[in-house]
């Protein structure tokens, strides 16, 4: 008798396959004396379209509307349909007895094997394996704590509820703009509240009036003495008047010191990485978008196995891994990292370190290195890049706090206040492995003393203005979508307390995906780093409805999604209020009397249908594309390349000239692609 284990994709279906000594080679899997694996890609089973329960449905029109099927029903995805074969057929084999669950440990992982068990129709029992790794150590490990699967069925229920509710919110909501205004327009659950996010930050900045502010400083033995408000300890003020009446007030009077005060200070060290955060500063350090970091970070955990699981949403580390920290040490402790594994070699720490909290792990513990011995020769540069944010993070996690010693020092000039700080390092701590270019340098100590005083000062006006916000970039973005509080209308208690349980807006594995796909549909483009909103995206985001636009939908649908995964609340009952959720929406859709209107028409014609291309600007290129969402004919115009320009050193577009590809830059330099390789090659450099 044998078990069969299914797995989520092949690189992780292998190693459990290696663990388990199944060297036989099957069509889509692995064989052994005890065990066969076999492995999905990703999903094989996923919801039907519309047109596979009526063909009608093939044709977008709105008085078919709404589409919602007594029962939704799932079918195989065509491209991986002979995988789907091959999983099937090991899954009916007579000699397996049992079924093991091996694919991620989550929602979404649930989703793929209950799918594709439901699809096969299998009745044979099954078993839950939960890893947040797949070193040959973490695979033993949890095979010898496997779980009845019928454990995780309310998680399959949530899973299968939230990509159903998405589904018939998603797709009716959809087709109704799109056939209402006779523009490619969507909407959903998180992209919508996404866009709305980027529309109110920009509405804020092009509302925003800078208001004049002004202070007080002076100087004495290298020291800046800052003027603070008696009564509030301000140090700017919106009045002008009262500032210069000060300076005169003041003027020729001494100053004095009357108090230094010295404190020791200690900043703990950061948390690990959760993948939002490790999305964000990749993207800050490197450029890198949310979803760059995550297909790096896949190759990481599955292909070079140095890094656990990334698809995480937590930040801390379990107690059963205090045991393993010196073999993880031992796996990274090569090259730049040598020194710092040295320094942490038979130390030992407890589960009361700042870093373990059981409780605040659910699915998957922070993103740390494996025992696996890395080759770091072995990677590519934006491994290497990624692979050290991971691994800095996780030793200075390890390491003591940085302390510094903090001395304010309180004078006054006549019956005014005046403060000025210094902070001196006394032990680098974690610092020591993350450090920070940003930061300024600690400063020398100084040697003023209490009641010293100083009568040729010279105070000087200094005077600034208030700021507007900073348009979102892809990684202030990602961190809105986290925590999308501030844009919530409603900040009830428990709303606010889902949300941030939850993780705001998408997951961790998704919101790189959703800001991918709003560049894709033409909704935001870039200026720089800046993310705006297109016209199309400004048009729609009047055309949808209101209640789509809130981030309080995802929190209101995760409220109940958690009850059912707890058991209080029927999937029967979530399900019935999604339908008629969705009807409400398309009355609102269809009751609307504005229009929508396409502001980037050409002259240029479709070669395919005729009429007239619209110029839009994607994530890296510039496109025309028919504005026939039925015909889908598209062109690049021209493209973002990471070649730099000789003269001012921007990064430059290319686009086809004639018969050759062309460099263009900003600055109106022009260069054709076989004189840049030239020019490279003189300059020792290879191509693009």
């Amino acid at each position: 008798m044998k078990t069969l284990v299914i797995a989520e994709k092949p690189s992780v279906g292998r190693d459990i396959a290696r663990v388990l000594h199944c060297s036989k080679d099957l069509h889509g899997g692995k064989e052994g004396k005890d065990y066969i694996v076999t492995w999905a890609l990703g999903h094989l089973i996923t919801l039907k379209d519309p047109e596979d329960y009526e063909k009608k449905y093939k044709e977008w029109k709105i008085e078919d509307l709404p589409i919602m099927p007594k029962r939704l029903e799932t079918t195989i995805i065509s491209k991986t349909g002979k995988q789907y074969q091959a999983v099937k057929a090991q899954i009916h084999r007579k000699e397996v007895k049992e079924i093991v669950i091996a694919t991620d440990a989550g929602r979404e992982g649930e989703l793929v094997a209950r799918w594709i068990l439901e699809m096969a129709n299998n009745k044979k029992p099954c078993k839950r394996l939960w890893i947040s790794s797949v070193t040959d150590r973490a695979i033993k490990e949890g095979f010898s704590k496997l779980k009845d699967a019928r454990e995780y069925d309310s998680l399959y229920k949530a899973a299968l509820s939230r990509a159903e509710a998405d589904w018939l919110v998603g797709i009716n909501g959809t087709r109704a703009l799109t056939c209402k205004y006779n523009a490619q327009l969507s909407c959903g659950r998180v992209q919508t509240p996404t866009l709305a996010m980027i529309g109110e930050r920009e509405e804020e900045i092009r509302t925003f009036k800078p208001r004049a502010y002004y202070g007080i400083q002076t100087s004495a033995q290298g020291l800046t003495f800052t003027w603070k408000e008696n009564k509030t300890g301000n140090s700017q003020s919106f009045d002008k008047e009262k500032i210069n009446q000060q300076l005169k007030e003041l003027s020729g009077l001494p100053l004095i010191i009357e108090k230094i005060e010295k404190k020791e200070k200690k900043i703990s060290p950061p948390l690990p990485y959760d993948l939002t955060k490790l999305q964000e500063e990749a993207n800050e350090r490197f450029g890198y978008s949310p979803k760059e970091t995550l297909n790096i970070m896949q190759r990481l955990y599955e292909h070079y196995k140095v890094v656990t699981y990334p698809r995480t949403d937590s930040s801390y580390l379990t107690s059963d891994l205090l045991d393993s920290i010196q073999e993880r040490l031992s796996g990274c402790g090569t090259g730049p990292y040598k020194a710092y594994t040295r320094k942490l070699w038979n130390k030992t720490w407890k589960k009361d370190a700042s870093f373990i909290n059981d409780k605040k792990v659910k699915d998957h513990h922070g993103i740390i290195p494996t025992e696996e011995p890395v080759h770091l020769e072995e990677m590519g540069l934006e491994e290497r890049k990624i692979y050290d944010l991971v691994v800095r993070r996780f030793l200075s996690a390890l390491f003591p706090p940085y302390v510094y010693g903090e001395t304010v020092i309180k004078a006054k000039v006549g019956q005014e206040r005046f403060e000025a700080k210094e902070k001196v390092a006394l032990e680098k701590g974690w610092k020591e492995v993350i450090k920070d270019e940003r930061e300024e340098e600690d400063k020398k100590a100084f040697t003023i003393k209490e009641g010293e005083v100083f009568e040729e000062i010279v105070l000087n006006s200094v005077e600034g203005s208030t700021k507007p916000p900073l348009y979102f970039t892809e990684s202030t973005l990602l961190s809105a979508m986290e925590n999308p509080i501030k844009y919530m209308k409603n900040k009830e208690k428990n709303m606010v307390k889902i949300m941030g349980e939850k993780g705001g807006l998408g997951t961790v594995a998704t919101r790189g995906d959703i800001i991918e796909k709003l560049f894709q549909s033409f909704l935001i483009e870039k200026k720089d780093r800046e993310i705006h909103l297109t016209s199309k995206a400004k048009q729609l985001l009047e055309l949808v409805p209101e209640d789509l636009k809130k981030p309080e939908l995802t929190g209101s649908w995760e409220l109940k999604l958690l009850k059912m995964e707890e058991g209080s609340m029927k999937r029967e009952t979530f399900m019935a209020e999604i339908r008629q959720y969705t009807e409400e929406i398309l009355k609102e859709i269809q009751a609307e009397e504005k229009t929508f209107r396409h502001e980037n028409v050409t002259n240029k014609k479709c070669p395919q249908c005729g009429k007239r291309l619209l110029a839009v600007k994607g994530k890296n290129a510039k496109l025309l594309v028919c504005q026939d969402r039925n015909c889908g004919y598209r062109e690049t115009l021209s493209r973002m390349t990471n070649a730099r320009c000789p003269l001012c050193h921007k990064k430059m577009e290319m686009s086809k000239k004639g018969e050759e590809d062309t460099f263009f830059c900003i600055c109106g330099y022009r260069e054709r692609l076989s004189k840049f390789e030239e020019r490279r090659r003189k300059e020792g450099a290879g191509g693009r």
